[in-house]
């Protein structure tokens, strides 16, 4: 068996093959390639680059990182499985998400625990499993988001071939996969690929940038849109959430997103299964999601924070930071037949005006991920608190029924679903004490800004801090969390059933507000979600033809509706 090496260092006049028990000569080729081929390598050879003398690095294309992201590559033969010519994918339209942190998910923090758990989630009824990010990082756990290698998979969650067998598993359980990919920064320990050629160009507030327009940027961009397709065609990935996509710096013509539609698009075509990519995005522009047609970026959809701010603040009362334009029941019903608040107009956080409006006649709510927690508004919370240490059950039930009976792609963040009671904090596994010190002190720092003091913050370094974030598995079968566990599945069924939960034209939504009462209506055709959100028992003009669901009852008459404090119903009217 032979293999050929091949590395882009365009900016080196000698790149040497570091081999376990041997060096060989790479030969320089065109446009920065060096290349050499080896009669007795294969699957299991460890192997590194040794540029202009320096010491050997891994490989930035590396598959498999088993001693860390500092140490030798090794060959590994990852390739599409004998089960996906079974599996037809799944569409984003109608679907329901589920996002989930592998190394806190279950105990054993691995592909082969998380398997374990896959049918609470076809139990519960999602379609997709969102998983973050699962590329070799250093340190021995992370949310993932400080990748280096962005090929390998990480060792702390089983490796490459686990992470395919997971997602066999769960496309054998009709579950697609989205995986989360960062390609707007590196992590801070590990990241050697400046040293091999001009990746570098710039940074943002969580580390070095890529250089997507800049002199070599054409082999860099190609360096990503590799990595994509090795996600969703190596590994059978369904869809990808691009973390941070405001923090990518383009100002080619044809931005790296259009370009990363267009190349999935293509893909889709050979493949003959549907390829999702959702952004995640500061900017509140349309044109990401809007088609490539129509003179848009072609993405498939997008989060939407707005969304979510509006939620929040309305069931907690927070109105500090980022959540001080949303405090009003006005901007909840708004975002539920509008995605974004702001839309052309002032933001009070940013000292500006901010967004674009989206053309509710031609853009589909099924392009916006609806959701009331996520792993970066629990995470990125001092104590990483969910919303059960503060909301009720009965709150917590009724935001979940505007999510799910919203126009949009509902969203579920782990744990979530029976109101778990474990927090979800930042946590890293650096070995290097000064970058501990940096990431608490940074921490701290960032928290102080949004009000809380040092000592609300755990220690993300800790032990302690990554334990106590893992899910109790306990907790499901126990009041009151069965309860809500309850709510989620019907109301995950009813969707299912009710063709006009799905429908996602977002013009015909109509949402009636009452500020005092803190009670709302949501008119989806001939469906009505009523939702009270206040202290005492309202009675709200909806004419209750026929009741679908309403967990704590409700008391009706010929054109009205009665419903008991923090509750809800969906009628047919």
């Amino acid at each position: 068996m032979s293999y050929d090496f091949a590395v882009w260092a365009p900016e080196s006049t000698s790149v040497v093959l570091v081999l376990t028990d041997r060096t060989e000569a790479m030969t320089a080729g065109a446009d920065g390639w060096w290349h050499v081929t080896v009669p007795d390598a294969g699957p299991g050879t460890d192997y590194a680059f040794a540029l202009d003398g320096g010491d050997p690095l891994p490989d930035p294309r590396s598959r498999w990182q088993p001693h860390g992201v500092h140490a030798a590559s090794r060959l590994v033969e990852v390739e599409p499985s004998p089960a996906d010519a079974a599996w037809t994918g799944r569409s984003l339209p109608g679907s329901v998400i589920y996002e989930m942190h592998v190394g806190t998910f279950t105990p054993d923090g691995t592909f082969a625990g998380a398997e374990e758990r896959l049918d609470h989630l076809v139990e519960l009824g999602v379609d997709f499993v969102e998983v973050l990010p699962v590329n070799a990082f250093d340190g021995t756990r992370g949310w993932g988001y400080d990748g280096v290698l962005w090929y390998a998979v990480t060792e702390n969650y089983g490796g490459p071939a686990a992470f395919r067998r997971f997602v066999d598993a769960c496309h054998a359980r009709g579950l697609g996969v989205v995986l989360d990919v960062v390609y707007n920064h590196l992590g801070p320990s590990g990241a050697y690929l400046d040293r091999f050629g001009p990746y570098f160009l710039g940074e943002n507030v969580w580390g070095p940038s890529l250089n997507l327009d800049g002199p070599g940027s054409d082999t860099v961009r190609a360096y990503i849109l590799d990595n994509v397709t090795m996600w969703l065609r190596d590994y059978g990935v369904d869809a990808l959430r691009l973390d941070a996509v405001h923090a990518l710096r383009d100002a080619r013509a044809t931005h790296l997103l259009e370009e990363m539609a267009d190349h999935v698009a293509s893909l889709s075509a050979h493949l003959r299964r549907p390829l999702t990519l959702i952004a995640e995005s500061d900017l509140n522009d349309p044109r990401l999601i809007t088609s490539r047609e129509a003179g848009g970026y072609g993405l498939d959809a997008q989060w939407c924070d707005d969304i979510h701010h509006a939620l929040h603040s309305t069931l907690t009362g927070e109105t500090q930071g980022y959540y001080v334009d949303f405090g009003a029941l006005s901007a909840l019903a708004e975002v539920l037949h509008h995605p974004f608040h702001h839309a052309g107009t002032w933001s009070t956080f940013r000292g500006r005006l901010h967004g674009r409006p989206v053309d509710l006649l031609r853009t589909p709510g099924h392009r916006f991920l609806a959701y009331l927690q996520d792993h970066d508004q629990v995470g990125n919370r001092a104590s990483g608190d969910r919303l059960s240490a503060s909301v009720s059950p009965g709150l917590l039930a009724c935001g979940a029924a505007l999510v799910f009976c919203s126009p949009y792609t509902p969203m579920v963040f782990m744990g979530e679903e029976w109101g778990a009671r474990t927090p979800w904090a930042f946590f890293v596994g650096f070995s290097d004490p000064e970058l501990q010190t940096a990431v608490r002190e940074g921490r701290t720092k960032e928290f102080a800004e949004h009000g809380w003091g040092a000592e609300e913050v755990p220690d993300p370094t800790a032990d302690a801090t990554f334990e106590a974030s893992k899910l109790d598995w306990s907790e499901p079968s126990r009041e009151p969390h069965a309860a809500l566990l309850e709510v989620y599945r019907t109301l995950i069924a009813l969707r299912r059933a009710e063709p006009e939960l799905t429908d996602p034209h977002l013009d015909p939504v109509r949402v009636d507000h009452d500020a005092d009462a803190r009670t709302l209506v949501v008119h989806r055709g001939t469906l009505r979600l009523a939702v009270n959100l206040g202290a005492a028992p309202a009675t709200l003009p909806v004419a209750a033809g026929e009741v679908l669901y309403a967990p704590a009852g409700v008391d009706t008459a010929a054109t009205t509706l009665t419903l008991a404090p923090e509750s809800f119903a969906l009628v047919r009217a």
